[in-house]
């Protein structure tokens, strides 16, 4: 028997590296976080904070006073734009979608009674709505405080109840 006979078992049986896994594209940066960070180091200080009701004015497109998905939310990847919900009566939250992607902890801060319209009302109060993210009480709101957690395993599994 040749010697080369004994070593194709031996190499199968070694680790493979893996495979590349393609990466997901990078998330877009939430429009919400762009109009308060008004100095651009991804950090929302005290005096952004304060200044949040007037800074997020600059996204209301249509100038009614309020904000709407379309207003709030990052362009989708195929270049469209949030689809403002069907209108409801004001305050209904809206209902939840199974395997639905969460929404951003700034969206959700500031849309207190979660109709998905930032409405001109959450608007005046969102400095002390935006507090409410401040997990460490330090008055700075940082990237672990505002940006979504990374999804895991949230598909329901086939074989599973």
């Amino acid at each position: 028997m040749h010697p080369s006979f004994l070593l194709f078992p031996l190499l199968a049986a070694l680790p493979q590296a893996p495979e590349a896994q393609p990466s997901a594209p990078p998330r877009p940066v939430s429009p919400i976080l762009l109009a308060l960070d008004l100095n651009g180091d991804g950090i929302l200080d005290a005096d952004e904070l304060a200044a949040a009701s007037q800074s997020l004015l600059k996204l209301d497109k249509n100038g009614d006073g309020h904000l709407t998905p379309d207003e709030y939310r990052p362009p989708r990847p195929d270049g469209q734009t949030a689809a403002a919900p069907p209108p409801r009566p004001s305050g209904q939250a809206r209902e939840s979608r199974p395997l639905e992607r969460p929404r951003p902890p700034l969206d959700v801060a500031l849309d207190e009674d979660g109709d998905e319209i930032i409405s001109a009302a959450e608007l005046a109060r969102a400095p002390l709505l935006l507090k409410k993210l401040d997990r460490n009480g330090d008055g700075r709101l940082t990237p672990d405080e505002t940006q979504p957690m990374p999804q895991t395993g949230t598909r329901p599994r086939a074989d599973r109840p």
